[in-house]
């Protein structure tokens, strides 16, 4: 009988010298084991062992059945060095192996490999253990070799690949399938590459849609679709036109672009142009209308005299000149050859200019417009070059008789209704001695102040080509009627399609419509002099209408005084606070002296920032001046002093720690900081505050850092957790304790971890 090795699951324990020199001697150390270790067979303990195949150690059976002895098959699960373990498949049984019971070259065998054996005992344990074993052949499917792509579903090994050769996906194959007769698992053996995958193709992206786009090949006159998920790179800078390069793969059945990258400008070229120019005479010209019918992108075709005459195609985008190609046209052009299939075809096609002299056309000059005649040859000119009017270089100076009526606004509201129809006005004047009149529209004011009844003004005269009627351009108002009740005020407030008008005594606001507005209202900003009429509409409620800008006003007061104070304000504007009654503000002094505690009105003409928002409680500096009108001290050039320090930043907005209104916290835009500084919290800022007049929340714009703050490093461990981690004694029964459920294993199916164990010192971090 052959030595045995008994193997524990720690490691291989090496045979007894007194086993190994005599099978059947009973040596002493033998019986001590066996008093002092009382444990039972495995085979009295496991069900799945048959006893009757234990102590069969006189056999010399093989699998070519030369013997009677019962033989087993299994898979080899575990291969060591001398030792391994087979997984038996016709019952459920692990059986440990020595290998010097493998007849056979060790180096062939393998984990997964079929084997036969016999299965005895280990003298010293007990254990069954399997013997003279033998490598199975697989049984290989008696079919034809299978030619086709490689397969998810059927693995292979480097050792099934035929040839040193690095198989990638994609690549064209033929193989041969077996299959396990223990695990059912069908594989491919005997790999044969027949085909590598395609290399890079370039192209140029011809088409962009919302979440795809499609490539115009260069190796093929074909299109190819890709998805933005295969772009790699920003998304943003990728248009039609670039220059791509790509993998074609199959999905769904269909050829699609991946791993789409981009390319220099220029790198794919589609055709060569040739450097001589031919002439030719057009045969076809591209139709007016495209049919739905017409496939061919080159419709057009040019008869050209070679040594044998041939006709060439073009397309809408091969025309140079600026006029219509018609049939009988002499031409000049260049041939370009496409790399793909070689198809020629004119390009950069000019008209000569005989083709004129031929057929005796003359030129007009018009507008494109809807009408009867047809227009042929057209050409495209400079904007402004045609025009329907002209304009009198001399100044006229007149007198409104009567005003005209509408809006040039630009922001009516949608929901104002009807429109007032606009009527014409009549301006007289003298010309030669002789009284005259001429209309005027206030479409045609340009932005200037709406004219009223009795104004003298300058004018220029616009006389239609056509229909020679003239009108009154380019108006200039010279002195307003001493009896026009005009008023001065300034803009308090801009809303949405309203806004409000700060009176020329500074205590109250009057409502305007946008539609009274006579100019552009997106040029119109807070703080702005404007001059209106007073009317009063449903419920007697007084607007303001006619309202235009204007720039030649006297200042707000006849006198300012240079003493600046500092002061805080005691109660805001109505603008800033909707819900209270006065229209004006107050600033209280707080500085120390003799104005101590005195309280002076502020009003929109008092901020030195006129779209600042002034919250009550705000520390200030300003002057103090004197309204002509009223004779009332009011604050002048009032300019808060906010700081702040910055408390969060996210990804496009932050907050500054700051008490306005009812909050702590004052929002700001990232984009609103100045010199692109990026804030980090604790930075010291200064900031103006505007009032977001739909919501009615203030935040912080023109944000200024003063200072940096501190910067955040990481805190140390507290004391109390560094004393509470240094208290834990790992040898008290009620600490955690680490309980292993499966050994590690590694790659290689080593045990353990191979990182370096050592004792670290508590409440300390590497």
């Amino acid at each position: 009988m052959e030595s045995l090795y008994a193997v524990s699951s720690e490691h291989l324990a090496p045979p007894a010298p007194s086993t190994l020199s005599h099978p059947l001697s009973t040596t002493r150390s033998a019986s001590i084991s066996a008093k002092k270790q009382k444990r039972i067979p495995l085979y009295q303990r496991s069900m799945s062992f048959d006893p009757n195949l234990l102590h069969n150690n006189g056999h010399s059976g093989f699998a070519n059945g030369t013997s009677g002895a019962l033989r087993e098959t299994g898979i080899i699960e575990k291969l060591l060095t001398s030792y391994g373990f087979i997984q038996c498949t016709e019952r459920q049984a692990r059986l440990f192996f020595h290998c010097s019971q493998y007849s056979g070259n060790l180096q062939d065998l393998k984990v997964g490999d079929d084997v036969e054996f016999e299965v005895s005992s280990d003298r010293r344990t007990g254990k069954p253990i399997a013997v003279k074993l033998l490598k199975v052949k697989p049984e290989i499917l008696p079919e034809e070799r299978i030619t086709g792509q490689e397969v998810f579903y059927l693995t292979y090994t480097p050792e099934d690949v035929d040839g040193n050769v690095q198989l990638e996906t994609g690549d064209k194959v033929s193989f041969s399938m077996e299959t396990n007769k223990h695990t059912g698992a069908v594989n491919a053996h005997n790999i044969v590459l027949v085909k590598k995958k395609p290399g890079r193709c370039q192209g140029v992206v011809c088409a962009m849609k919302e979440a795809f786009g499609f490539i115009e090949r260069g190796d093929l006159v074909k299109e190819i679709f890709f998805h933005y998920s295969e772009f790699k790179g920003n998304l943003e800078t990728l248009q039609p036109g670039d220059d791509v390069e790509f993998t074609i793969k199959e999905r769904n059945g269909k050829e699609v672009a991946t791993e789409v990258k981009l390319l220099p400008q220029g790198t794919v070229i589609f055709e060569d142009v040739s450097i001589e120019q031919f002439d030719g005479t057009v045969t076809k010209v591209i139709p007016k209308v495209s049919s739905k019918t017409q496939t061919d992108p080159l419709p057009g075709r040019i008869k050209v005299n070679f040594a044998i005459s041939k006709e060439l195609p073009f397309g809408d985008k091969d025309t140079r000149s600026k006029v219509t190609l018609l049939e009988g046209d002499h031409v000049r052009f260049n041939i370009s050859t496409d790399r793909r299939d070689k198809l020629e075809r004119a390009t950069n096609i000019e008209i000569l200019t005989d083709s004129f002299e031929l057929t005796g056309e003359t030129r007009e000059m018009d507008v494109l417009s809807a009408q009867r005649n047809h227009a042929i040859r057209i050409k495209k000119l400079p904007k402004g070059t045609v025009s329907f009017h002209t304009q009198s270089e001399q100044r006229y100076f007149g007198m409104v008789e009567k005003e005209a009526t509408g809006s040039i606004s630009k922001s009516t509201s949608p929901a104002k209704g009807k429109e007032k129809d606009a009527e014409e006005g009549v301006i007289a004047y003298e010309e030669a001695g002789i009284r005259m009149t001429v209309p005027y529209h206030i479409k045609d004011l340009e932005g200037c102040a709406i004219p009223q009844l009795g104004d003298k003004i300058e004018f220029s005269i616009c006389e239609v080509k056509r229909t020679g009627l003239q009108s009154a351009v380019s108006i200039k108002i010279l002195n307003r009627n001493p009896n026009a009740k005009r008023l001065v005020g300034y803009v308090a407030a801009l809303k949405d399609n309203f806004g409000f008008i700060e009176t020329s005594q500074h205590d109250q606001e009057i409502f305007f419509h946008y539609s009274e507005f006579s100019g552009d209202v997106d040029e119109l900003d807070v703080g702005d002099v404007v001059e209106y009429s007073l009317s009063k509409g449903k419920g007697n409620k007084v607007s303001a209408e006619k309202v235009a800008k204007i720039t030649t006003v006297n200042g707000p007061s006849d006198e300012v005084y240079p003493t600046v104070y500092t002061g805080k304000v005691v109660r805001p504007l109505r603008s800033v606070d909707p819900q209270q009654a006065e229209y004006q503000g107050l600033i209280e002094i707080t500085e120390e002296g003799t104005m101590k505690g005195e309280v002076y009105p502020f009003a929109i003409i008092s901020l030195a920032n006129k779209t600042d928002c002034l919250q009550k409680g705000e520390t200030i500096k300003f002057q103090l001046c004197t309204v002509a009108l009223t004779g009332q001290k009011l604050a002048y050039d009032a300019t808060p002093l906010r700081r702040g320090t910055v408390d969060c930043v996210k990804d496009q907005f932050g907050f500054i720690n700051y008490e306005v209104g009812d909050g702590k916290k004052l929002f700001f835009r990232v984009n609103e900081v100045l010199d692109g500084v990026e804030l980090q919290p604790g930075d010291e800022v200064e900031f103006s505050v505007i009032l977001n007049q739909r919501t009615g929340k203030c935040s912080a714009c023109n944000v200024f850092r003063v200072s940096e703050g501190p910067r955040l490093v990481a805190a140390p461990r507290p004391d109390r957790l560094v004393h509470r981690l240094k208290s834990i004694t790992l040898d008290d029964a009620s600490a955690p304790k680490l309980v292993v459920l499966r050994q590690p294993k590694g790659p290689d199916n080593t045990k353990g971890f191979t990182a370096e164990r050592k004792i670290r010192q508590a409440g300390v971090i590497d």
